[in-house]
Parts: structure tokens; C-alpha cells; sequence
């Protein structure tokens, strides 16, 4: 038989034969197997069959010590011996069984100069394990070690190419340097097998399209290949390197944030065990020259060529990729990846023990010491570990229930020496402590810390605090909370400094979600009515209102009903506007939220304030407490919203509002303006879709089907508005403040309720009431109720809700018919004269009301020219100028002229107003001109109603009025007034027109009066009054006489004054000018 070479096969052939004799290895005893990596390696091959002995020709020292020299006549001797062929992996198999590490590792470098990587030696001399050892001698020659055994780890030798014979000296033990040196190894390795896995990346990438479908690619330009994942890491790496080489930051920001999950500093990161190529301009430059491939070059070192080997034993073709299918391609991507991501991991655990390791070799001594001498030495080190912070330093936290503890210690010693205005900055230590800390104890000085935090906190600390609170119930639950947060609440509900029992009052409120329900309604409850009742600082009690509120939007105790309306009636009576507007704000809107879950708002709420009005109203025919019937009005105002809703939620057409996209918005004007979102009538409904939709049906309902089974809608109509009419008959009408309260409430219910509901159910049952026909003009009993305040309110509270042409007509007629039957029935006009007095405040009606009086100005009686002209006098406050020249000074003066003297009379205090309050002198000057014809006409000179109204509008306007127009003209006449009052004939007129002269007298005696007036016409005129009140009224004559002393003692005195004055002016001149006359004497001299 031929002779074989055993060095003639390539890899293919080689793993060809591999194969079939992994079936055979598996029988084999374990000792006959080389050594390798354990055998659960997937990188690691199988044992071949055991070979026939080759020695080969080498100088090199074999582990074992011995030598020994071949021949290539031997080789071939005994090759020709066998017909078996030896692989280069048997080879490498018996180099390593025998333990030729040496020679193996030669073996190995020189097959990867050739390109030639053999797996059997790669996986070898990558794996740490295999050069371990007890000692540092070698095993010997026939010890014999199983498969996958490893080899001691040497006390000296980490690796041969790992060798630092400088470590090695004398010295003494270096153990824990040779453990570094053991350890850098094996980092080093970990790298390197890392390479080695991406390398075997890079080629299943390369290979994951077949050949044949990348052709296909290549030959149509239509067609582009799918980029892959690798692929695109790099292009990314390029297109951001080439951003920021050209000044585009941004861009590479961007995309960067895009990208994510790659490292665009580190090429590696890519994946490819490529070197990185060229820049992107680089690659456009040279896109039509093929670049050189990475792959063609390789390194080159002395070494034996394996071609010149006799028989060419080693073929130099490429090694066949393997064909495989692309989920096996798939597969082995994973897997590879994978395996790099444990090696990452082995590599970080490495690294974490070299510094532990290192950190070990710097603590350790150079000499061995005794225990004590080890110690007293390290005394000399300067540490503390006696005090407190000295213990808390050196022991550190390995745990996080450590850090909870050590926190818990620490944070009472470190809050009272960090500055004032940055301790909410310990706010999120002390609530993660106080929340996590094992302790009871500890958890309750940490709480207590907090609320004693800052000394008097401001809006935005307490609010820290307050959002640190509800961050802390959220997390421990409620139990907690009663037991740990509120103890704190209730130590400081009695602070001395009111910005702690804000806090406190704020805290209830906060907290109130995340307590227990029976711990809500009865110990929070009656916190904060303790705190309402008796805290004196307004912030406080407003913030318990707001608490307040909170816990009625929580609460669900029917029996809590009794103490919320008696906290509201007492929140309502506080002298603090700030606490009644936070009362109408939040308290009435939660409360009557709760009442309307309750189903008592209509029979319990509303009902229990109308029974409290009619109450006041009986105790006080006589003197009404107005606050009361404010305070219990406005909160019946507060509650309108929640009543329409109710009303809204339980109408027959309720089940029938569907949202739907057509829904229409809802005006702006068709509410009030609620004081507080909690008001608005869409946040009670849910929302403004919500509410178009039920307005709709709602008008609908109304105008079309009636209130037919409307039980909510039927209790206003029925039982409220009856009541509420009643009541407003028998408010006292002069009372300017209560008729604005109802009329304001009114305006609010009827523009809540709608146009159509105020047309068709407010309007009819007032008048009904009111009955203004020409039947009732002579009747006192139809009379009667038009001069109750129903007139006024509803004249301003439901005849202005809309302001169209119809509603102003209607308002119109309603005031004329009301000025025709009161003057036509000499009945008061107190009611007219509070509806012009509630409608003159709003310049939108002053046209209005001047319609109205110009409809009496013209009127046929005389009476209803009288009451127009009176009503005057309460509009010309209120009119601009331009209306008063326009509008009201010419219709007094066609009333001036009137036939009857009553009429031109009753003009005369409205002439008085506007020279009180208009300044044009061209417009004054008429009215004085008007005035001055009433006085100096002969015709008027017996006119006793005249004179007493004049001297009353006088002492009326006199004061307020312009000092030309008071010295020119009103006091000159009071005097000539007086003066002929004196020769009166008739006692009652005599002590009428005194008794009105004294009183104009007495108010303008505290004006400033010129001395000559006061010589020529004031004291003059006193002195005609003092001989009336002589004879008329002795007790009116002594405090005459005294208005009459002063001004002559204060002339007295300043004419003493002035004549004082001018003497010493006159000494002063004389002195003057004798000292004058003596310098001319002396410069004679």
C-alpha cells in the first residue's frame, strides 16, 4: 500500500473525518481524551481518535524537561507504517496531551500567520482554566488528565506570554500581586474572546444573504438589497461623524437622541470586528475606486511556510463557508450575541475584583506585624470614631434599610443647622425617612420635624409641605396617617404663631382623602370647628373654610347634615369678608353637593333658610337686622346654581341628552358670572357639552310640554316662588339694602332659570299680585301692595334680566302705570323712589327712566307732574352732564311754568341738586336764574310752600354747593327770608319757616364764610331768627345765641389781630427808619 501523507488534508477534509469519529471519542475512557475546555463549551470541539505517536523535530524545552529530535525519515517511516492520515488537529491533539505546551503554542502562532486558526488550539489556550495549578512545578509525565480537567492555576506563571519576571524577586510573598497579575490575564483574555465573538458576528452578517440573492441585487439597479442591522449602526456612526465634523451640532444632537441605543463615540460599539473606514467624504470621493478590503492584508512574521512542507501537507485554499439556512444564520447571531453579552458581564465582574483586590494590597503591610503593634501604629492615624458623627462616618450603609436608619439618626442633628429660608430643601429626606424608617418612634420625630420645620412658613413652604403630606398618605394609607400625621395636626391647633395653624388648617383639608371615613367625619370635623370658633387671625379661619369643604365632598354620614349647616350659618356670620367670600366660593357649592346626594336640598337646605328669613322678618316689624337677612339671602343666592342643576338632572328629558358633534355652545351671557369655578352650573352638570345638550331639551320642555311630572321644576314654581314674593312684600321698602339684596337674588334666579321660565312662571304670579289696573287706582287695599318692596324688586330684579326692546317696554309701562296710580291715590312714593334710586345706579336705564318722567312731565294730572318732578331730584346725582342740559334741565324748566303752583314747587329741590352737583356755569347760572324768580317775584311772595321748600333745598344743597353760588345767593335770601318772617302775622307759618331756617342755618354755620357775608347777611339773618325763636321757641334762642357769639368773637379777634398787626408794621417802619436816619449821622461824622 502507498504511503500516505499524513499533512495532506485541508480543513474540509479535516472536519470531514472529524465527525464520524465524535461517535467513537464518546466510548472512550476519559484519560485518553486531551485536555480542553469543560465539554458543555460550544466552541470547544470533541476529542479526536488517539493518533499514532509524531515527534517532531524542535529545540525548544517541552514542559516536561525532556528533549528529543526526529527526523523527516522517521516521519515518514512511520506515516508509511500506517495507512491512517494524521490531521493537523491530531497534531495538536498529541502536542497537548503530552503536554508540548510549548511547541502547541508555537504550533498555534504559526497557523495564524497562515491564516490557518485551528479551533482545538484556540479554544485551548483562550481558556484561564487550563493553567491553573496547586504549586508552581509542573505535573509529570505520565500523569494523566482527564478530558476537560483543568490544570492547576501556577503560584508564578499566569500565562507564557503573560510573564513578568521583575515581579519575582526575594522579597517575600508576593501573593496578592500575583492574584492582580492572574486577574489582568483573565480580563485580557475576556477582551480577546469578545474579538473573537464579534468576529464570528461579522461573519454571519456577511453571510446572511445568499450569494445567489446578492447577485440578483448587484444586476438590477431598481432593486436596492434591505439594509441590515449592522449596516446601519455603521452608516449611523459615519453620517454622525460627518455632522459634527461640518459645525451641524444640532443635526448630531438629533440624531443622537433618534439613535439611542449606540455609543456614536466608540466605533466598536458598532458590532463589526471591521476596522472603521473612511469618513463619508472620503468614501464619496473615491466611490468610483474599489477600496482596498481590510481582509486582503495580513500580518506577516517569521515563521516556518507551511508550502514548503514535503507533500504540501497543508492546503492554502480558503476555508468553505458553510451553507446554512437563514433561521440557523439567525440562530447563531443570538447566540453569539448572547455569549458577548456574558462575557460583558464577566468582564465588569473581573474588573470590580482587580480594584477590590488592588484595594486589599494597598491596606496590607509590607512586614508581618503582631495584631497590638499593628494597632498601636494605626492609632497614630488621626480618626474619630468616639463621637457621634465620628460613629456614623466610619460605619457606612451597605442596605437600604441601613440608609433609613442612618437617616433617621442623622436628619434631627442636621435640620437646626441648615439655614432658614433653604429647610424646605430637607423636605423630601425627612418624608422618604419618615415613610420608610422601621421605627414608630423615629417615624414620629421625623414628622414632628416637619410640621416644626420652619418657624413660620410662607405660602409656597407650606405648600411643600402640604404636597409632601399627600405624597406620604398616598404611600403609607390611611392607618398611617391617623396615627402618625394627625397626632402632629393636633399638637399645634393651638400654635401661638398663625402661620403654623394655617399649616394645620391646610393639612385637614389636604389630608382628608387619605383618611378613614369615621376619622374624617368626626376627629378632623370637629378640628376645624374648633379652629373656625375660636381662631382669631382671618387667614386661619378662612383656610379651615376651604378644609371645611373638602371634607363635605368626602363625607357620607347623614347625621354630619345638622353640624354642616350650623358651621355654614357660623362661617357665614364672620366678621372677615375674606372668610364669608371663601364661604360662598367653596363651603355652600360642597355642601350643597352633599345635600343634593342626599336628596335634602329642596326639602331640608332651602327650606331651613326661608324659615330663618321669615323669622327675622316677624322679630324685626320694628328694626330689621339687615347682616342676618344679608347673610341668610346671600347664601340662598349661592345655592341657585346647585338648584338648576338638580333641576336640569332630574327633568323627564334627562335620559334623552346625548353628546352628540352638532351640540351648540352655549352663550356667554346665558349665566351669571359664577363667584367660583364650584358655581359654575357645566362643573356641577360635568361638562358644557353636558349642559347645551340639557339647556336644549330643557327650553323645549318648557315652552312645548309643560312642567307636567316635573317634581324638581314644580317645587320652585309651587312652594319657592310663592314664598320667596311673600317675603319681598314685607321687606321695608326704604331700606336701600335689603331691596338691592333680593333684587340682585331675583336677577340671579331668573337669569339662571332661563327667558322662558321667568316669561312664563316668575313674571304671572308678580302681577298677579301686583294687579295695576285702572280698577284699583281708588282702592286702598290694591294700592297697599305697591308701596311694599315687590314694586322695586320687581321692577330691578325681573324686569332688567333681559334688556331687548320688549323687555324695556315692558319695564317702561310697569314704571309709568306704578308713578300714575300712586300719584293718582296720594299714596307714598317710596317704592317709585326706590326702584329709580336701584336703576339710576346703572348708566344703561338713565334713557329709560327719563322716558319714564318725560311721559309725567306731560302727563294731563297734575299729580303724576308733581311725582315726575320730584323724581327728578334722584336722577340728576346719577346723569352726566349732558344728559342733565339736554334731557332733565329743560323738562323742570316746562314744569317751572307749570299752571299749577304745586308743580312749579315740587321742581324747586331738583334745581337745588343741580346746583350741588353740576359744575358748568352756563348751566348754573339758568337754574340760578329759575331759582332767583321764584324768590323775587311778586307773585310767589305769599307763597308759604314755596318759601319752606326753598330754605329746606338751602340748607340741603348750601354746604356741597359752590362758595360763590352759597355767598352770592343763598345767603343773602335766607336773610331777606328771615328778615320777613319777623313780620309775620300768622303763628304757624312764623314758626314753620323758623324752625326750617334754623335748620339750614345749623348746617351752614360749618361752612367757611367770607367776613363780609358774615357781617352782612349770616349774623344779620341769625339775629331775625333769634327774635323769632324769642318768642316762638325760648330753647332754639340759646343755642342762636350762641351761633351768634362765635363769629362775632372770631371777627373781634382777628380785627384785634390785624389791628396788632398794622401797629407793629408802622413801630417796625419808624425804627427803620431812625436807624436809617442815625447811619446817615454817623458817616457825617
Amino acid at each position: 500500500m502507498a504511503s500516505v501523507n499524513p499533512f495532506n488534508l485541508s480543513d474540509s477534509e479535516e472536519e470531514a473525518e472529524r465527525r464520524p469519529n465524535e461517535t467513537v471519542d464518546t466510548a472512550r475512557s476519559p484519560s485518553v481524551g486531551a485536555p480542553g475546555p469543560p465539554p458543555g463549551n460550544p466552541f470547544s470541539p470533541p476529542a479526536d481518535a488517539e493518533p499514532p505517536t509524531l515527534l517532531l523535530s524542535s529545540n525548544r524545552t517541552s514542559p516536561s524537561g525532556g528533549e528529543g529530535s526526529v527526523s523527516i525519515a522517521a516521519i515518514s517511516a512511520m506515516a508509511g507504517a500506517t495507512e491512517t492520515r494524521i490531521s493537523v488537529d491530531g497534531i495538536a491533539a498529541q502536542l497537548l496531551r503530552d503536554q508540548y505546551l510549548l511547541t502547541a503554542l508555537e504550533f498555534h502562532t504559526e497557523l495564524l500567520e497562515a491564516g490557518r486558526e485551528l479551533p482545538r488550539l484556540r479554544d485551548y489556550f483562550s481558556n484561564p482554566g487550563n493553567f491553573e495549578r496547586q504549586s508552581g512545578t509542573p505535573p509529570a509525565k505520565d500523569q494523566v488528565l482527564g478530558p476537560g480537567g483543568p490544570l492547576n492555576r501556577a503560584g508564578s506563571i499566569s500565562t507564557l506570554d503573560s510573564l513578568d519576571f521583575a515581579r519575582y524577586s526575594d522579597d517575600g510573598n508576593r501573593e496578592s500581586d500575583e492574584r492582580v497579575a492572574v486577574l489582568e490575564f483573565e480580563l485580557r483574555k475576556a477582551k480577546e474572546t469578545i474579538q473573537a465573538l464579534r468576529a464570528n458576528l461579522t461573519h454571519a452578517a456577511e453571510s446572511e444573504v445568499p450569494s445567489q440573492e446578492r447577485k440578483n441585487y448587484k444586476s438590477s439597479l431598481e432593486i436596492q438589497e434591505p439594509i441590515r442591522p449592522l449596516e446601519k449602526r455603521a452608516l449611523n456612526f459615519l453620517v454622525n461623524e460627518y455632522l459634527l465634523k461640518n459645525e451641524y451640532k444640532l443635526s448630531s444632537i438629533t440624531f443622537s437622541d433618534e439613535n439611542d441605543d449606540q455609543d456614536f463615540e466608540l466605533w466598536d460599539d458598532v458590532g463589526l470586528n471591521i476596522p472603521k473606514p473612511p469618513d463619508l467624504l472620503q468614501l464619496y470621493r473615491n466611490c468610483g475606486t474599489p477600496l482596498p478590503s481590510p481582509r486582503d492584508t495580513v500580518d506577516v512574521s517569521v515563521g516556518v511556510d507551511f508550502g514548503d512542507l514535503p507533500g504540501n501537507c497543508i492546503a492554502q485554499d480558503p476555508p468553505k463557508k458553510p451553507d446554512l439556512s437563514h433561521q440557523q444564520q439567525t440562530e447563531v447571531v443570538q447566540e453569539l450575541e448572547y455569549q458577548i453579552s456574558l462575557l460583558n458581564n464577566e468582564k465588569q465582574s473581573l474588573a470590580e475584583q482587580i480594584k477590590k483586590l488592588q484595594r486589599c494590597v494597598c491596606v496590607c503591610v509590607c512586614v508581618k506585624l503582631s495584631p497590638a503593634f499593628q494597632q498601636a501604629l494605626l492609632s497614630f492615624c488621626r480618626m474619630c470614631s468616639d463621637s457621634r458623627l465620628g460613629a456614623e462616618v466610619s460605619r457606612i450603609a451597605d442596605s437600604e434599610e441601613s440608609v433609613m436608619l442612618m437617616l433617621g439618626r442623622c436628619l434631627p442633628h442636621i435640620v437646626p443647622n441648615v439655614l432658614l429660608a433653604k429647610r424646605e430643601e430637607l423636605i423630601p429626606l425627612i418624608l422618604c425617612t419618615a415613610c420608610l424608617h422601621p421605627e414608630p418612634k423615629e417615624r414620629d420625630k421625623l414628622l414632628h420635624i416637619l410640621f416644626n420645620l420652619i418657624k413660620r412658613p410662607d405660602d409656597e413652604q407650606r405648600q411643600m409641605i402640604l404636597t409632601g403630606c399627600v405624597a406620604f398618605a398616598r404611600h403609607v394609607g390611611p392607618t398611617r396617617v391617623e396615627a402618625e400625621l394627625l397626632p402632629q395636626c393636633w399638637e399645634q391647633i393651638n400654635h401661638k404663631y398663625p402661620e403654623r395653624r394655617l399649616l394645620v388648617a391646610e393639612s385637614c383639608g389636604a389630608l382628608a382623602p387619605y383618611l378613614p371615613k369615621e376619622i374624617r367625619s368626626s376627629l378632623v370635623l370637629s378640628m376645624l370647628q374648633q379652629m373656625l370658633a375660636e381662631d382669631k387671625a382671618d387667614m386661619v379661619r378662612e383656610a379651615v373654610v376651604k378644609s371645611l369643604s373638602i371634607i363635605m365632598g368626602y363625607i357620607d354620614d347623614p347625621d354630619k347634615y345638622s353640624q354642616g349647616f350650623e358651621l355654614m350659618l357660623l362661617s357665614l356670620g364672620d366678621p372677615s369678608e375674606r372668610v364669608v367670600s371663601a364661604v360662598h366660593q367653596v363651603f355652600i357649592p360642597a355642601f350643597a353637593a352633599w345635600t343634593t346626594e342626599l336628596g335634602t336640598l329642596q326639602t331640608a337646605l332651602i327650606p331651613s333658610l326661608l324659615a330663618r328669613i321669615e323669622k327675622l322678618l316677624m322679630q324685626g316689624e320694628h328694626v330689621l337686622d339687615e347682616y342676618k337677612l344679608h347673610v341668610f339671602l346671600s347664601a340662598l343666592q349661592s345655592l341657585i346654581p346647585p338648584l338648576f342643576a338638580v333641576v336640569l338632572q332630574n327633568a323627564p328629558f334627562t335620559s334623552r341628552a346625548k353628546l352628540t358633534g352638532d351640540i351648540s355652545a352655549i352663550e356667554v351671557t346665558r349665566f351669571p358670572r359664577p363667584a367660583s369655578p364650584l358655581q359654575d352650573v357645566a362643573t356641577i352638570i360635568g361638562s358644557r357639552e353636558m349642559l347645551s345638550a340639557l339647556l336644549l331639551l330643557y327650553d323645549y320642555q318648557l315652552e312645548h310640554e309643560g312642567t307636567t311630572g316635573w317634581d324638581s321644576l314644580l317645587w320652585v314654581v309651587n312652594q319657592l316662588l310663592p314664598q320667596l314674593i311673600e317675603i319681598v312684600g314685607r321687606i321695608n321698602v326704604t331700606s336701600s339694602s335689603c331691596v338691592h339684596e333680593f333684587s340682585r337674588f331675583f336677577w340671579r334666579l331668573c337669569r339662571t332659570f332661563g327667558k322662558i321660565f321667568t316669561n312664563t312662571k316668575v313674571k304671572p304670579q308678580f302681577q298677579e299680585i301686583l294687579r295695576l289696573s285702572e280698577e284699583n287706582v281708588d282702592t286702598s287695599d290694591g294700592n297697599d301692595i305697591l308701596t311694599k318692596a315687590t314694586v322695586p324688586i320687581y321692577a330691578t330684579g325681573v324686569l332688567t334680566c333681559y334688556n331687548q326692546d320688549e323687555d324695556r317696554k315692558l319695564l317702561v309701562g310697569f314704571l309709568e302705570d306704578v308713578m300714575t296710580t300712586l300719584s293718582l291715590s296720594h299714596a307714598p312714593l317710596d317704592s317709585l323712589k326706590a326702584s329709580f334710586v336701584e336703576l339710576g345706579a346703572n348708566p344703561v336705564y338713565h334713557e329709560l327712566l327719563l322716558t319714564v318722567l318725560w311721559y309725567g312731565v306731560v302727563h294731563t294730572s297734575a299729580l303724576v307732574r308733581c311725582t315726575a318732578a320730584r323724581m327728578f331730584e334722584l336722577l340728576v346725582k346719577g346723569v352726566n352732564e349732558t344728559l342733565v342740559a339736554q334731557r332733565v334741565v329743560p323738562a323742570l324748566i316746562t314744569l317751572s311754568s307749570d299752571p299749577e303752583i304745586s308743580v312749579r314747587i315740587s321742581t324747586i329741590p331738583a334745581f337745588g341738586t343741580i346746583m350741588e352737583t353740576v359744575t358748568q356755569k352756563e348751566l348754573l347760572e339758568r337754574v340760578k336764574m329759575q331759582l332767583a324768580s321764584f324768590l323775587e317775584d311778586p307773585q310767589y311772595q305769599d307763597q308759604h310752600s314755596l318759601h319752606m321748600e326753598i330754605i329746606r333745598t338751602f340748607g340741603r344743597v348750601g354746604p356741597n354747593a359752590e362758595p360763590r353760588f352759597r355767598d352770592e345767593f343763598v345767603l343773602p335770601h335766607l336773610h331777606k327770608l328771615a328778615l320777613a318772617n319777623n313780620s309775620q302775622t300768622a303763628e304757624s307759618k312764623r314758626i314753620d319757616v323758623a324752625t326750617q331756617l334754623f335748620e339750614a342755618y345749623s348746617a351752614l354755620s360749618c361752612c367757611f364764610i367770607s367776613e363780609e357775608v358774615m357781617v352782612n347777611h349770616f349774623l344779620p339773618g341769625l339775629r331775625c331768627l333769634r327774635a323769632d325763636m324769642e318768642q316762638l321757641s325760648p330753647e332754639h334762642e340759646v343755642i342762636l345765641s350762641s351761633m351768634i357769639k362765635d363769629p362775632i368773637h372770631t371777627i373781634t379777634t382777628s380785627e384785634m389781630i390785624y389791628a396788632k398787626t398794622k401797629f407793629l408794621s408802622k413801630m417796625g417802619q419808624l425804627t427803620t427808619s431812625g436807624a436809617m436816619l442815625a447811619n446817615v449821622f454817623q458817616r457825617k461824622k
